[in-house]
């Protein structure tokens, strides 16, 4: 562990000794405490001491149950408590944040002594409070090796807990759950192996104190190996005596080691340690004295565990039972039930002399020096305002991320099926049973086409055999089994017809079962060849499950438990990854969320303006999603919102997603020499002025082309289609779709290729071609493409780009392969189709070609765009996919003249700042990408391996419309975008 404890906490020294076989701890302990310190601390003990009456002192030894979710009446309650019985503290149940902060702060200011504020927050305070999320179990904690992890989640429920004016949590829990049947424990317990308990348990509670709260170890002397509850029995252990050292006690000498400041003590009946008739631990002077403080010589507070428990109801009444526990050693008495009864009884205790006065004294100074110790010497109410915000940091959801991301755990992995390669050569489906699977299809499917199936938990047999028939196509089934619950004696909520359906499905094509819930629940799927162990079901482990099947992220975790012969303590480990997008926070990748954030308010501004009725912006850092955010709708009234699945029109992005890719495939395969000309590769242009243009000067738009030629202008008089070239069915020789209900003449692709090689060259400057951005490069790159591989540039694409990176909706011509509801309108085009255009390509020379043109055509989401770029960022690799050789990346995308600022088709930011240009202008000179007419960009920059992807549709209704550019929109969010990596 490469944290150690602060100053502020004990200090000590351990000395092993053994004797007649049973283990002895002594510790010297130090007052960690410097000296100013140390006679400031003595000095309030003793001021707030003399100043209690002897009835006020005794208030110190109880901590009551509070709760802020109950009615006044419970309110009224516990400030009768406060106020007449000088409560020691509180332990907060259920409640929200804001309003137990409220109520803490009224019940601190009625108290005549600073309450102890406890929570008994395992994973954290959203296991009692509202509106905040959870950190992982501990059995998913069980499963992470890297254990400053939980000590950075320490450190975090640590701030949580200041925040909200709390001083004690009672965790970690310690119990080495060495039974599987053990109804109480389980998922509560880091696992079974008493090395790994301890280890994490120490980076927990250093995590905490390090940092200000006390943790509590619990339930000492160990709670692991019981088959009942005692919240509802008393149960039993048989152990011997040097078994529970061996086992048991180990973790508890490994954190006394570590100076651990609180222990609780559980109700249980252990024979071997007090033989003395069914007395709980609890209230057993040879456990709570004899064995934690004698033997094992611990000084630090010691508290009962819940004295509602019926482990110590069924044989005390309350206020008798906190006697007992008193009596046997604890220093504060845990959820008292009477504690006016009970300190009437502890005074006559103290008068019949089976405790003296000094020793309660004792206690009650002890209690208030862990006071000095947590700031209650200096209190100070706590800050309502923003309260929730707090408590909600970015850095609370990088650390979530980060563990739950790293226990995800591969048990078994039958042919090396995961991470999931040759995605072209399969057909995915998911089956999500017993439960909401929405978050886990969605991520699912940002790696490869899924078709998403659900079924109830223990449906019929005739459902089954539906689902069966429905899935029998498929060669690969992705099963999210949700539902699990935490009850061995009901099988985990595992329906045996569940399991057979997946029996029978593995029987005949792959399946890989993710384990949302308890990881004992997997003995009912012994047997099964890929089974992942996610421990947890939340939006959390559905999102970042997937990203381990795929590779984004390797799986880290071990199994912390042995469940069956299959799935024993310590499988899993390590399954490398495949370098595919992950998705994650920005902090985790040392991005700024806040900063991030203020791309909501340039986007908002230009829906509000009408730049745009709505758009897609994502951000990659490092490999990893760490902005996705959909705005607005697809129109600008009465109209579905934009999402994450929204198909645009990404217009001249196509030239570089699509035609400079198969430039860039053929070159660095040596099929394709850029010092060639178009006529060694179109016999048709000899004899033509096209012939001699190198295609590094085409691809430069150095070549002397015309920017664009509107071809459609000859095909339409007086503002209407000629009947040679257009109708509004399909009929025989017009069977090209340019739009909805308008069909071109079969030839009309010949004739724009052949009006596009007539046309004339720019005249030359100086001797030479000047620079003109044009999109007649890619009619000729295309034709270039076409003749090499003598296939149509759409289908070679999608064989050997589209298809094997996942990118199913990356396509030319959506309309005739996916609904429409999802793809973005783009113009009211008055002047050519004389329609709303939606799921045809925009520019009009594309759709007249046939949809599939060099430069404009392509659709996709933003999550294909930023897989691709990070294909170039990954110099051609990406998953088990390498499309180009090493070097084409940096080849094609440098400034290739002085004369622009172009690579290879790749546009770049302007060489001189102050220029202008397309990309941001804190983008450094690497920086690649493309913008697109429709309202796009993408730009790649590899010094700092950043993406960053805006799609929008701002042609609707109007291509005329002009404000996305001159508000400077997209170059604006790309400068939020560094100033994000800046300030973090």
């Amino acid at each position: 562990m490469r944290h150690k404890l602060a100053g502020i906490f004990l200090l000590c020294f351990v000395a092993l000794s053994f004797t007649s076989g049973k283990m002895d701890v002594a510790v010297v302990v130090d007052d960690p405490l410097n000296a100013p310190d140390r006679f400031a601390q003595r000095n309030w003990v003793d001021s707030v001491f003399q100043s209690l009456s002897s009835e006020e002192r005794l208030g110190q030894l109880f901590m009551v149950a509070a709760y802020s979710n109950k009615d006044q009446k419970h309110i009224d309650e516990i400030s009768q408590l406060v106020k007449d019985e000088n409560l020691g503290g509180l332990i907060f149940f259920q409640g929200g944040p804001d309003r137990q902060a409220r109520l803490t702060n009224y019940y601190q200011a009625l108290a005549k002594t600073p309450l102890f504020i406890a929570m008994d927050a395992e994973w954290g305070i959203s296991m009692r409070l509202d509106s905040v999320p959870d950190f992982p179990r501990a059995m998913t904690l069980g499963a992470i090796q890297n254990s400053d992890l939980i000590y950075d989640m320490g450190a975090e429920m640590a701030r949580q807990f200041k925040e909200l004016g709390m001083h004690i949590n009672f965790a970690p829990v310690v119990d080495v759950n060495s039974n599987p049947e053990n109804p109480v424990i389980g998922f509560r317990a880091f696992g079974e192996n008493k090395k790994a308990v301890a280890q994490r348990a120490v980076a927990y509670m250093k995590g905490l104190q390090d940092n200000g709260v006390i943790a509590n170890a619990k339930h000492f002397p160990g709670h692991g190996d019981t088959e009942s509850d005692s919240h509802y029995s008393l149960p039993l252990i048989k152990h011997a005596e040097k078994r529970i050292w061996d086992i048991d006690l180990y973790p508890y000498q490994e954190l006394f080691r570590e100076n651990l400041m609180s222990v609780m003590v559980a109700h249980l009946n252990i024979p071997s340690l007090d033989n003395n008739g069914q007395t709980p631990t609890s209230l057993s002077k040879k456990v709570v004295t004899d064995l934690l403080q004698k033997r094992m010589n611990f000084q630090g507070l010691i508290f009962t565990d819940a004295l509602n428990m019926r482990g110590v109801t069924q044989s005390h009444k309350p206020g008798e039972v906190d006697v007992e526990a008193l009596l046997a050693g604890n220093d504060i008495l845990l959820y008292s039930q009477d504690v006016p009864k009970a300190k009437a009884l502890i005074k006559q205790a103290v008068e019949s002399g089976k405790i003296s006065q000094e020793e309660v004294d004792r206690r009650i100074r002890k209690i208030l020096r862990a006071k000095y110790k947590v700031g209650l010497h200096d209190y100070k109410p706590i800050k309502t305002h923003g309260l929730v915000e707090r408590l909600n940091t970015p850095k609370t959801e990088e650390i979530r991320e980060k563990l739950y991301s790293e226990a995800i755990t591969v048990a078994s992995n039958k042919g090396e099926l995961l991470p999931f390669k040759q995605l072209d050569l399969k057909r995915f489906a998911s089956l999500t049973i017993g439960g909401e699977g929405k978050n886990f299809q969605q991520s699912l499917s940002k790696y490869s086409k899924f078709d998403h199936f659900e079924i109830e938990k223990a449906a019929s047999e005739s459902a089954h055999y539906n689902l069966m028939k429905q899935l029998e196509d498929y060669d690969v089934v992705v099963v999210g089994l949700m539902g699990v619950t935490n009850s061995p004696k009901r099988a985990f909520g595992i329906a045996p017809g569940d399991v057979a359906l997946l029996r029978k499905l593995e029987q005949r094509q792959k399946v890989v079962t993710v384990l949302f819930g308890n990881a004992y629940a997997s003995r009912f799927i012994e047997g099964l060849g890929n089974v992942v162990f996610a421990y947890e079901n939340n939006d959390m482990t559905q999102k970042l499950s997937p990203q381990v099947l795929f590779g984004a992220r390797p799986g880290m975790g071990i199994l912390p438990v042995s469940v069956s012969p299959t799935f024993s303590y310590g499988v899993g480990g390590y399954m490398e990854g495949l370098r595919r997008l992950a998705y994650g926070t920005p902090e985790s990748v040392g991005m700024n969320s806040q900063t991030l954030n203020e791309i909501d308010e340039v986007v908002e501004k230009a829906i509000k303006m009408q730049a745009t009725p709505g758009a897609n912006v994502l951000v990659v850092k490092d490999g990893k999603v760490v902005f996705e955010r959909s705005y607005g709708q697809l129109e600008y009234k009465n109209s579905p919102k934009v999402n994450s699945e929204t198909l645009y029109d990404l217009a001249s992005i196509t030239k570089v997603l699509a035609t400079t890719q198969a430039v860039m495939f053929l070159h660095s395969r040596g099929e394709l020499d850029m010092d060639k000309t178009l006529g060694d590769y179109l016999p048709e242009l000899k004899g033509t002025n096209k012939e001699d243009l190198v295609l590094k000067d085409v691809m430069a738009h150095e070549a002397g082309l015309k920017a664009f030629i509107p071809h459609y202008v000859k095909t339409v008089q007086s503002g209407q289609w000629r009947p040679e070239y257009y109708q509004a069915s399909a009929a025989p020789g017009f069977s090209r779709p340019v739009s909805n209900d308008m069909y071109a003449v079969d030839g009309l692709r010949d004739s724009i290729w052949n009006w596009t090689v007539e046309s004339d060259l720019l005249p030359k400057s100086g001797g030479k071609n000047r620079y003109v951005y044009s999109d007649l490069t890619m009619y000729f790159m295309q034709a270039v493409v076409e003749k090499i591989v003598n296939q149509p540039l759409d289908q070679f694409l999608e064989q050997n780009f589209y298809a094997p990176l996942g990118l199913y909706t990356m396509t030319f011509n959506p309309f005739n392969k996916m609904s429409l509801d999802n793809i973005a309108p783009t113009e009211d085009d008055v002047a050519f189709r004389k329609r709303q255009v939606r799921g045809y390509v925009h520019d009009p020379g594309a759709a007249m070609y046939g949809g599939v043109a060099g430069h404009a055509g392509l659709f996709g989401r933003a999550n294909d765009l930023a897989v691709m770029m990070q294909m170039m960022l990954n110099e051609g690799y990406y998953g088990d996919v390498s499309l180009l050789k090493s070097g084409t990346v940096s080849q094609f995308t440098k400034r290739q003249s002085n004369q622009s600022r172009r690579g290879w088709g790749w546009d770049k930011p302007e060489p001189e700042a102050g220029r202008g240009g397309s990309a941001g202008d804190l983008a450094p000179k690497s920086t690649f990408g493309h913008t697109g007419f429709t309202g796009t960009c993408v730009w790649a920059d590899p010094k700092n391996d950043l993406i960053y992807v805006f799609l929008s549709n701002r042609v609707y209704p109007d291509a005329e419309n002009k404000k996305l550019l001159s508000a400077n929109i997209r170059t604006d969010i790309h400068d939020i975008i560094y100033k994000a990596m800046a300030k973090n």
